[in-house]
């Protein structure tokens, strides 16, 4: 190797754009270092999100990056991912044993708010991380239906935790649990939020990557409440392309900016109607809302997802898509959004000297 060589390849790779965190290699998500032996190059990658799927993608991609490369050949990389803790709320602790807390949240309700957090957990969850879900949405709790958890109530081993009901490999929590479908939450906000807080902190989640919260819709007192007491390194905006959903959105965004949670970016469902018979596509709620929303607020489009009879019949029966078909068009879009919120969030540490290896990938 000589000092030529290791410069150009140094130089091509700070040219590489990670497709989860849409940076350049080494400026937020990912690090990597280059060292030699003899005339062969070995490059080390460090990503801060999960990869366990993914990662032979991003290496063949990093592959073909560096093939013009005179001396591509004698190139070995590769990769390794772990999950960091990020920063909560100033005056909030983070969960003991759960690395970070992501919000999905909505400005109104009927945007499959629900339906798209699940998929994102479960989506991280096949990427190789410790992935739960908590079901805020005190009022209408969903994720026992999406969960196929209907029924099914929680046990305590001390008398004072719950252990989280386990579906798909994924620890979930939720009100839903507790109370039957028939009957009312008729409760004022300090008692939702008091029983929010409960369900939190007094579930044994065990060592978690990632806590997704499934967050009531709307913005009122107690979404606002939420929101501040509960530690969340980011959130996530669902929207549909709808002019109604996107004014709703808006308040989302700016609740979020006042109590100092970062918002990882914008996800537009329903975003194309989908025929099953004829495959046409329609936009039924509008084109491209979602990338305004996000560019007016210089956030990322974490991804646009269809409207599709099949997601919402996986939804009902208790077998979110991820699950159905992981290899399936519509589950690699449901991935790579989750990769790029996660990726998002991996993109705001500063401190890499915590990334420990869990998976080696290696090509040549």
């Amino acid at each position: 190797m000589t000092d030529a060589e290791n410069q150009q390849l140094e130089a091509h790779l700070a040219q590489f754009v990670l497709p989860q965190t849409e940076r350049p290699l080494g400026q937020g998500g990912a690090a990597y270092s280059v060292n030699s032996d003899g005339d062969r190059f070995g490059v080390d990658m460090t990503c801060g999100f999960p990869l366990e799927r993914s990662g032979n993608a991003v290496v063949a991609a990093l592959q073909a990056h560096c093939r013009p490369l005179r001396f591509a050949d004698r190139i070995k990389f590769s990769l390794k991912w772990s999950v960091d803790t990020h920063a909560v709320q100033q005056g909030l602790k983070p969960l003991p044993g759960v690395s970070n807390l992501i919000a999905v949240a909505s400005g109104k309700g009927g945007v499959g708010k629900s339906t798209v957090a699940t998929n994102l957990a479960l989506a991280l969850r096949l990427e190789g991380a410790r992935v739960g879900i908590l079901d805020a949405d005190i009022y209408g709790p969903s994720q026992p239906r999406i969960l196929g958890l209907g029924g099914q109530r929680p046990q305590s081993a001390d008398g004072k935790t719950l252990e989280p009901l386990l579906a798909h490999g994924l620890k979930a929590m939720s009100i839903g649990f507790l109370v039957s479908d028939e009957q009312p939450m008729a409760w004022r906000g300090p008692m939702v939020t008091s029983a929010l807080n409960q369900l939190l902190t007094q579930t044994n989640w065990g060592e978690l990557d990632y806590l997704f919260i499934d967050m009531p819709p709307g913005t009122g007192d107690i979404q606002l409440t939420l929101a501040q007491r509960v530690p969340v390194s980011g959130a996530v905006i669902v929207t549909t392309p709808q002019d109604i959903a996107l004014a709703d959105a808006r308040k989302g965004l700016e609740m979020f900016n006042k109590v100092n949670v970062p918002v990882l970016g914008v996800v537009e469902n329903m975003s194309v109607h989908t025929c099953s018979n004829c495959g046409h596509e329609e936009s039924i709620f509008g084109t491209d809302g979602g990338a305004k929303l996000s560019g007016d607020y210089g956030l990322p489009l974490l991804g646009a997802l269809p409207l599709r009879k099949d997601i919402g019949e996986h939804t009902d029966g208790g077998t979110p898509t991820v699950v159905v078909d992981p290899e399936s068009a519509i589950a690699a879009r449901f991935i790579e959004v989750a990769l790029r919120a996660a990726g998002e969030l991996a993109a705001a540490s500063k401190d890499y000297s915590r990334l420990f290896p869990k998976i080696t990938i290696e090509g040549n």
